[in-house]
């Protein structure tokens, strides 16, 4: 007598056989990258500047009048020794509290008031305080400094040339801020009379630059910011 065979019955088969996609609903999330910061504020040491102030090392005071805040010089500026004060006044560019960023953006632009020739040999000493200011990110320590850059071209005529080999260094934050403008209504009018739009600042360094640099600025200029367009017709 053979084996009689098993009889078909209802399937058996658990839930957890089943495919996972039948009757089963996912919400899928996608998240995007995360922000590469380019623009976010970045931590500035304590600066030489600082330092030296706290120390007594500067021949300057603190002037308070009617008009405002002034630097008294207790030396004639002209005796001064660029090659050692106006590298460590740059430095002090980074600084936001007062009285150090004060002292720090009044010096220089006295500095190179009284300077004539003798700020052209101290040009490699500078380049890395300035791109140091601007590498912070911090909006109002680039406008400072902006500031002193255009008063840097114009103190000498042969400054805007010897900055040109030294644009791949402080450039590239240009070529980041430069279509930043605030378009705020009475914001962007309040800005533009304490001259603090980042973009208009940046053009009108560029165009400085372009101007002072001699016959190779523009395509250096170019190169590291390519939607700046020539201010010569």
């Amino acid at each position: 007598m053979t084996p009689s065979r098993p009889q078909a019955g209802p399937s058996t088969c658990q839930p957890s056989c089943l495919p996972a996609c039948v009757g089963v609903r996912v919400d899928v999330r996608v998240v995007g990258p995360p922000s590469a910061g380019a623009f976010k504020e970045r931590f500035a040491p304590p600066t030489k500047f600082r330092q030296f102030y706290d120390r007594g090392d500067f021949p300057i005071a603190l002037d308070h009048n009617t008009r405002g805040h002034r630097i008294i010089w207790k030396v004639n500026i002209q005796d001064l020794d660029y090659h050692h004060y106006l590298p460590l006044f740059f430095d002090g560019l980074c600084e936001t509290v007062h009285p150090y960023e004060f002292f720090a953006r009044q010096g220089v632009h006295d500095m190179l008031d009284h300077g004539s020739d003798r700020v052209l040999p101290v040009i490699p000493q500078l380049i890395i305080p300035i791109r140091n200011a601007l590498n912070t990110r911090n909006k109002q320590v680039i406008c400072t400094t902006l500031k002193c850059l255009q008063h840097l071209v114009i103190c000498d005529a042969k400054v805007g040339e010897a900055l040109v080999p030294y644009f791949r260094q402080i450039l590239p934050v240009f070529n980041l801020f430069k279509n930043m403008k605030s378009n705020d209504g009475d914001r962007i009018a309040y800005s533009q009379q304490r001259r603090e739009n980042i973009g208009e600042l940046i053009q009108e360094t560029l165009e400085l630059f372009e101007i002072h640099g001699g016959p190779d600025a523009y395509i250096n200029i170019k190169y590291m910011v390519p939607t700046y367009e020539s201010c010569k017709k």
